[in-house]
């Protein structure tokens, strides 16, 4: 079966409701056909909650606890999100970093991605499970110690399992329905992208733009990884970060595409 990742950012699941909405897209895709392996962030508002819980408790804390505090967030929504999934009769499973397992540098609330193990995952799907809902941010070091990969990890972690598992592409879930050339919630006259070079994805995102991680990014377009940023409220359309190459390919088929149209 083919394999796809989908994330979904912190707003997108920052209730109940909006978990079982972000469930009903998966349960869209599984439907085609997919082997899917979700990778979700905290609830909107949760690590901020946890990191003041932290520094309230010990102001000079321990990072390997202050990671062990942080990752619950992931963990919450993934065993939602699994459990919802289930009532709607699709075999899913929550999975931590350390159950993949997710190999990290020991960097702690800074970590890097050594290594993504595939054989628990597609073992289970193997057996009949059609979806793994993967707690994303988080990993485990060789010293056996949970780890975090800094804020927007999950997007990091996104890339990260489409790579492993070659999946078919990367679908990033958001509250904004694409990339756009400036932030739409402060220039009304933004224009959204239809498509976008790794290359200029990542320059926006060192700039500040809030569109992905740069890690990921990076990642991304070291791996040649198709993704697609999209909304998890609507059914428009995202945005195809591609290579230059393949995104030069796509110009050309959509000229070619509209000339047809047009002779007809």
């Amino acid at each position: 079966m083919p394999v796809l990742v989908m994330k979904f950012g912190g707003t997108s699941v920052a209730n109940l409701d909006r978990i079982a909405r972000a469930a009903k897209r998966v349960g869209v895709e599984v439907a085609k056909g997919y082997d899917v392996i979700v990778i979700v962030s905290a609830m909107s508002g949760k690590t901020n909650e946890l990191v003041g819980w932290v520094n309230e408790t010990s102001p000079l804390f321990d990072a390997r606890e202050y990671d062990a505090v942080l990752a619950s967030g992931e963990t919450v929504t993934a065993g939602l999100m699994a459990l919802r999934l289930q009532e709607m009769n699709i075999p899913a499973r929550s999975w931590h970093g350390w159950q993949v397992p997710l190999q990290t540098t020991a960097n702690h609330s800074a970590a890097r991605i050594e290594n993504i193990g595939t054989d628990n995952i597609n073992a289970k799907f193997g057996e009949g499970m059609q979806v793994a809902v993967v707690a994303g941010f988080q990993g485990i070091s060789d010293e056996g110690r949970i780890t975090t990969l800094g804020r927007g990890g999950s997007d990091t972690t996104a890339v990260g399992f489409a790579a492993a598992f070659n999946a078919e592409r990367c679908d990033i879930y958001t509250d904004v329905d694409g990339i756009y050339t400036t932030d739409p919630k402060m220039v009304p006259e933004a224009r959204k992208l239809d498509s976008i070079t790794f290359e200029e994805m990542l320059e926006m995102a060192s700039l500040g733009a809030k569109v992905m991680q740069p890690n990921a990014v990076q990642a991304a377009m070291m791996d040649n990884i198709p993704i697609n940023v999209r909304s998890a409220f609507s059914e428009k359309s995202g945005t195809k970060s591609l290579a230059l190459s393949t995104l030069s390919g796509y110009f050309i088929q959509q000229h070619n595409k509209h000339k047809t149209c047009n002779h007809q």
